[in-house]
Order: structure tokens, then C-alpha cells, then sequence
């Protein structure tokens, strides 16, 4: 796809701190009532006054650093103007010439080469109230309005138009999304977290943006369809007009909003209700908090644990699921806990639409490592586990008391080893079969044991043991 061009506008909500950008109205705004989290400040009062919030700054400058942008010495909010319902104001305190940071760069792992997506700025701005529209935009006969986001603060994280394919701002998206959650700047599970425009052109076509697409594989999908609609439309010798366009999710198409705005038509000008910000002390005080990043965690995960490339490259994914087996890798072995929640509990966590946040409040690292002892022990059998951890996520209840109740504990060898000589002498046809060259006879024999056991053996160690009574 190299004839198409992608630059990603991705709008983040630090929605880790207490209150919004420029007033004292609480961020934690996400399960209440409508217009509840206001005061005349993010509501645009006449007179009302705003002042900056030290830690939302702090928290940018946090994540500039991180994404290897240039932070810059001063720093200064404008007025972007327009007129919107969700703008109480007539306009949005943001930023132009003199953005919070310029440049940096992403890496990402792309069919199994590195590449990096430059970025050409990182700014700060409030973000609008929410519109909701009782059906689809384009046929809503009204729309309601929130203004509980409104002032809520934002980071702008533009790209350059480096991307080819709609995998590509894909994968971008979620080593972002990555890196804020490292930070701890940002919970990407809150609707409204991370909203992204995407500007996207085919060679011989107009840029298209496609504004406020809410969900990652949202982007996918939105991309995608851009690609193909301009592709036919260059294909059948139109135009494609440089405009801004909507995408609907419920029907997987974009639509036209509007023509594409241009920079002058914002009337940019200097917040005269704000001083400008000089850095150099902020930057001073942010750089001995920045956590352990993601790639310094993988290489940590493979020379601590001996984990190999592919566990680390998981367990990193998410600091959530990396904390919970750094704290199970304390009680067992950490090549065992990784394989185990990498395979396993992942993948069921996944099905319940859960996180490993989720997860610690009814699977704890202790228990899990509890359970992870008692197959290392051979005292359950991996069945066993798989149906504990199901039980535990479903029902709760202690792991000890699970295994119990449904007889999971594993039956001795000694006991196995009787139930499989009595399923030798119950079955001589089998057996003459077996030794005659039928070896599916075993699988029969196999399963009688299994039967005699109530399914608490293991199928693999059954099957040796009988090769060996066999043999």
C-alpha cells in the first residue's frame, strides 16, 4: 500500500488526575449524571477566570519525554476558535506556534522489522463537552450535550503522514496506548480516553480527515474503508475532494461532514488569561519519575526470569498483566507462571472481556501461584488447573476448596498404575489389538482408565504407563 499516505492526530485524555485543565472540577466524571462535574470556569462563564493545572503539565511533560520529543523552553496556550455546541466559550484553549514538545518518535514492530513513526508535535489543549445523538449523526433529529468532559485535559500527539497502511496506524495506536499506561498518566479503559482523526490520501487524490473515530479497531476499519472508497473513486477518473468526513460505526462507512478546515480559519491568538510556562524547572522534576518503559521491561523479564523473546514480548504488552506475574514469579517458577498466564489466563480473561485488574481482585497473584504449586507438584493435572481457573473467575470461592469439591487433587502414581493393570485385564481384545498393530487400541484403553479415575489422571502419563505395562 504504498500509494496511500496516513497521519494519525491522536487526542489523549490524562484521566489520571484529580481534576480538569483549568479548574477544580473533578476528572471522575465518567458514571455521573449529565452536567455535574461543571463550574463557570469549564463552562465558559463570563468573567470566569482559568488557571493551569501544575500536574497536567507535569504529566505531558511526563509523557514528551517518553515518546523522545523535544520539550521546548516556554510554552504558550492560544485561542483556537470555532463555533460548536460542545465549545462553551466560542473557542478552545490549545496550542500553536509554541507547542509543548516537537518531534520524537514511536517504534514499532512491523512483520517483523522496526519501524519508527515520527511524530511532529505533542501539545496540550482542554477537550470539548460530549455530544450525544439519539441515533445515527447523520440522521439524529437532535442532539444532546454533556459538558462534564468539558475542560478535561488533553494531549494532542500528532504524527507525520508516515504511515501506508491501516495495520500500520494500528499497531502505532496500541505501542502508544502502551506507553501511556507505563506512564500511569492515563486509563485507556474510559470511554472518550483516546480519540483519534485520522488525515489519509491515495497518490493523485485530496487528503481526507476522518474526525473523532473512538476505538482502535475503529480506526482499522474506518482506514480501510477510505482506502477502497478513494481507490474507486480514482479508479473511475473522479476526484476525491479534500473534506472532512464522519465514520459511522454502526454501519462501518465514513460520511461527509463538512469541507477540511484550514489553520487560518481558527483565528489562532495567545490565551491572554494565561502566562506562558517555562519548562526547564518541570522537565528537572519529571525526569527522576519516569517508570520502567516497556522495551527495558522485556530485556529486564529475559535476563531476571530466563524468560524467551516471545513470553517477555507478551507479558509487556500491559503493566497490568506484567505486575501480575512479576508477583506470582515470587512464590514459583517464573518460566511456569509466564506460560501459564500467557497461554491460559490471558486468553480467559479475554473471553470475559476482563483485565489483570480485574483479575487480581478474584484470582489474587497468591492463589494463582497457590494453583501454579500444586501442578508443579503433580497434585493437579492440567485439565485440572484449566477448570480451577474457569470456576475461580466464574464463581469465585478458594482455590483449595474448588479442587476439593469437584475431586480435582490428582491420584497417586501408585493408584494409576493399579486402575491401568485392571484395565488391562478387563479388556484382553484391546490389548490384542494393541500388540497386533492397532495403536488407536491404546487411546480405548486410555480412556477406561480415565473413566476409573473420573477423569483425574493425566492422559499423557496414563498412556506412557500402560506403553510400559504393555511393552
Amino acid at each position: 500500500m504504498d500509494e496511500v499516505v496516513i497521519g494519525l492526530e491522536v487526542h489523549v485524555q490524562l484521566n489520571k488526575l484529580r481534576t480538569k485543565l483549568f479548574c477544580s472540577c473533578p476528572l471522575n466524571y465518567h458514571h455521573s449524571p449529565p452536567n455535574t462535574h461543571v463550574c463557570p470556569v469549564c463552562l465558559g462563564m463570563p468573567g470566569a477566570m482559568p488557571v493551569i493545572n501544575k500536574e497536567a503539565v507535569k504529566a505531558a511533560i511526563k509523557v514528551a519525554i517518553a515518546l523522545n520529543a523535544e520539550i521546548q523552553p516556554f510554552t504558550v496556550f492560544d485561542r483556537k476558535n470555532y463555533f460548536y455546541p460542545d465549545l462553551p466559550r466560542g473557542f478552545q484553549i490549545s496550542q500553536y506556534d509554541r507547542p509543548l514538545a516537537l518531534g520524537g518518535y514511536v517504534t514499532i514492530e512491523l512483520d517483523g522489522e522496526e519501524k519508527r513513526i515520527k511524530l511532529k508535535r505533542v501539545h496540550m489543549e482542554e477537550d470539548p463537552g460530549k455530544l450525544s445523538y439519539r441515533g445515527s449523526i447523520t440522521t439524529a433529529k437532535y442532539s444532546l450535550i454533556d459538558y462534564n468532559r468539558s475542560g478535561a485535559p488533553l494531549l494532542e500527539i500528532v504524527t507525520e503522514p508516515v504511515m501506508n497502511s491501516p495495520k500500520e496506524a494500528r499497531l502505532f495506536l496500541n505501542k502508544l496506548r502502551m506507553i501511556l499506561e507505563y506512564l500511569d498518566v492515563f486509563d485507556g479503559d474510559l470511554e472518550g480516553a483516546m480519540r483519534v482523526d485520522a488525515n489519509i490520501s491515495l497518490k493523485g487524490g485530496g487528503r481526507v480527515e476522518v474526525k473523532n473515530i473512538s476505538s482502535f479497531k475503529g480506526v482499522e476499519k474506518a482506514l480501510s474503508y477510505e482506502v477502497m472508497r478513494q481507490k474507486n473513486l480514482l479508479q473511475r477518473g473522479r476526484i476525491v475532494t479534500r473534506e472532512t468526513r464522519h465514520f459511522d460505526e454502526a454501519r462501518n462507512i465514513t460520511v461527509t461532514l463538512r469541507s477540511k478546515e484550514e489553520e487560518q480559519d481558527y483565528r489562532y491568538f495567545p490565551e491572554p488569561d494565561l502566562v506562558p510556562i517555562l519548562t526547564e524547572e518541570l522537565v528537572k522534576e519529571v525526569e527522576g519519575t519516569l517508570p520502567e518503559m516497556p522495551e527495558e521491561k522485556r530485556e529486564r523479564f529475559k535476563e531476571q526470569y530466563g524468560l524467551g523473546d516471545n513470553y517477555a514480548k507478551v507479558l509487556i504488552l500491559d503493566v497490568k498483566m506484567a505486575d501480575y506475574f512479576e508477583d506470582v514469579a515470587k512464590y514459583v517458577s517464573p518460566k511456569l507462571a509466564a506460560s501459564w498466564i500467557v497461554d491460559v489466563l490471558r486468553g480467559e480473561l479475554n473471553y470475559r472481556g476482563w483485565n489483570f485488574l480485574k483479575c487480581r481482585e478474584v484470582l489474587s497473584p497468591e492463589e494463582f501461584a497457590r494453583l501454579m504449586k500444586y501442578f508443579e507438584e503433580e497434585r493437579i493435572t492440567e485439565k485440572g488447573v484449566v477448570e480451577v481457573i474457569r470456576t475461580k473467575l466464574d464463581e469465585g470461592g478458594d482455590v483449595e476448596d474448588i479442587i476439593k469439591k469437584k475431586g480435582l487433587f490428582a491420584i497417586p502414581k501408585e493408584e494409576i498404575v493399579r486402575f491401568c493393570k485392571e484395565a488391562i485385564e478387563e479388556n484382553p481384545k484391546a490389548v490384542q489389538d494393541y500388540l497386533g498393530g492397532k495403536k488407536q487400541a491404546l487411546n480405548f484403553l486410555v480412556g477406561q482408565v480415565m473413566k476409573k479415575t473420573r477423569g483425574r489422571a493425566d492422559p499423557g502419563e496414563t498412556a506412557k504407563m500402560l506403553e510400559e505395562l504393555l511393552a
